[in-house]
């Protein structure tokens, strides 16, 4: 017996569709921080190769090693699946809003650079390290929050899906 008040449990409105959801946001953003990682020490690696010393003079002279670069990255990478998840589940654009969240966190963390107080190829290489790093990272976190959409898929007719209404 159907009435108007009856709903059907998609993916997008049932718990476990949104656990999908969580899941799949999770799998990409994975796969996006080590893409990332990977990008970011390989982009510091061929810098360094070319001559960027990547020395802090504010931070005693230390030079930043390798594999700093993939674990501030991954670390970083993290905190951006976290605000996406956070924006999946209580946003009602959540793509929209965590692309502008995201370029927005990425403009500011190009201001640390610049004030370290490093060499100019030092400072344009962190820059440009952080690019890599968001445009690897912001696409695919925003891809992953779009809604699914039904592409009928095995012939399957979407309209199946939607509530019927019976009168009498």
């Amino acid at each position: 017996m159907n009435s108007t008040n009856d709903t059907v449990e998609t993916p997008e409105t049932g718990r476990a569709g949104r656990t999908g959801r969580f899941r799949g946001l999770a799998g990409i953003g994975l796969v996006a921080a080590l893409a990332a990682m990977a990008a970011v020490t390989l982009a510091a690696a061929l810098a360094k190769a070319a001559g960027v010393d990547f020395e802090l003079p504010d931070g005693g002279g230390e030079t930043i090693p390798l594999p700093g670069f993939a674990v501030v990255t991954g670390f970083f990478s993290a905190v951006g699946i976290v605000i996406a998840a956070a924006l999946l589940r209580w946003s009602a654009r959540p793509a929209e809003r965590f692309v502008w969240t995201a370029v927005s966190l990425t403009a500011i963390s190009l201001v640390p650079p610049v004030l370290v107080g490093a060499n100019t190829a030092t400072v344009t290489a962190l820059l440009g390290l952080h690019l890599v790093a968001a445009v690897v990272m912001i696409p695919a976190l925003a891809r992953g929050l779009r809604p699914r959409r039904d592409s009928g898929a095995a012939g399957h007719d979407s309209s199946a899906l939607k509530p019927s209404r019976q009168e009498g």
